[in-house]
Parts: structure tokens; C-alpha cells; sequence
């Protein structure tokens, strides 16, 4: 069942992302445990190849001329490049990278790994997460996200879950062509 294990929460303390908390902009965190010890950059590159991002990778090089290759991915999850498609990295970590749209510059994606001890088997935490950020409105002076993101939230709700599905899925994938 799609996100059966993926559940939203809080932001971890430690999460780049966290500095647009509370600052007017909208911010999510979605987690999902898998088994095994999962690298950032195996994350990263099983986040944005597996397909539901696929298909947002090709509509992004059709529509808006920000083509990417899984080469590319590759290098962006190793750190060797930071930009991708539509992205430009922000700000990086060991375990955590912050991409920010190059489009509007509005947006913000978020991927981060913790490990998980204290089970019998090693285990890894996903962690995905947006931020969008506030324009000040003209009447109150006040931040607040964009009407349109704020009618299609429960899509981004949803397609949140999908692509961190997907990246759970793509990692199972090449888990099992390894073994093979």
C-alpha cells in the first residue's frame, strides 16, 4: 500500500531545511523507515531516478528546457555537480542536501538519511521535505504563501508520498540487482 510507512513530522533539529520554519513559509517533513544502512548519496540518486520523478524529470525538459540525465543524478547525489534540471544546491551536509528552484526561486526539496539504532538490524531513516516560501501581501504586510500552492497542497501532500514511495522502491531495486 502506497505510504503505508511514510508518515509526516517534525523537522529534525539538525535539518537544513529548518531555517524556513516559522518564518511565513510553508514547510513539510515526511519519514520512512527502511531496513539497512542506506547512504545519502544511494538516497539521492534512487529519490530523483525512480519514476514518478522520472516523468517530472522529462515534463521539466520538455516544458521548461531543464533536461537532466541519471549521469547527472549521479553527480549531484556524490556531490561533484550542484545543479540539476530546475535545481541549484543551497546547502549540503554529509548526510542531507537543500536544493533550491532555479524556476522561481520560491521552492525548496529536501532529502536527508539518519541512521536508526537500537533494533536488531540496521535500519535508515528517510527523510523528504519542501519548503515554499512566503511573498508579503499588500494589504496586510504579512507573509503568506501563494493561493494556487496553498489550493493544490493536497496534491503536493500526495505527490510527496509518491516520490518518497518511489525512492523506497528504487532502492529495493537495485538492493535486489546487487544480489543478483
Amino acid at each position: 500500500m502506497l505510504g503505508a510507512a511514510i508518515r509526516p513530522c517534525a523537522l529534525p533539529a539538525d535539518a537544513l531545511l529548518a531555517r524556513y520554519a516559522g518564518a511565513g513559509a510553508y514547510t513539510d517533513c515526511y519519514a520512512l523507515d527502511v531496513a539497512g544502512a542506506v547512504s545519502h548519496a544511494a538516497y539521492v540518486e534512487a529519490f530523483y531516478t525512480g519514476t514518478a520523478f522520472k516523468i517530472e524529470r522529462f515534463l521539466l525538459g520538455l516544458f521548461l528546457s531543464k533536461p537532466s540525465t541519471d549521469l547527472e543524478v549521479n553527480q549531484l547525489a556524490i556531490g561533484e555537480i550542484d545543479h540539476f534540471s530546475g535545481w541549484r544546491v543551497e546547502d549540503r551536509s554529509a548526510n542531507q542536501v537543500l536544493l533550491r528552484d532555479i524556476i522561481s526561486g520560491k521552492t525548496r526539496s529536501w532529502l536527508m538519511v539518519a541512521s536508526q539504532v537500537g533494533g536488531a538490524t540496521p535500519a535508515t531513516r528517510l527523510f523528504f521535505g519542501s519548503a515554499v516560501l512566503a511573498e508579503t501581501t499588500e494589504a496586510t504586510g504579512e507573509p503568506r504563501v501563494d493561493i494556487l500552492f496553498a489550493s493544490l497542497l493536497w496534491f503536493h501532500k500526495l505527490y510527496s508520498r509518491i516520490l518518497l514511495d518511489g525512492a523506497r522502491a528504487r532502492l529495493a531495486q537495485v538492493s535486489n540487482n546487487d544480489r543478483a
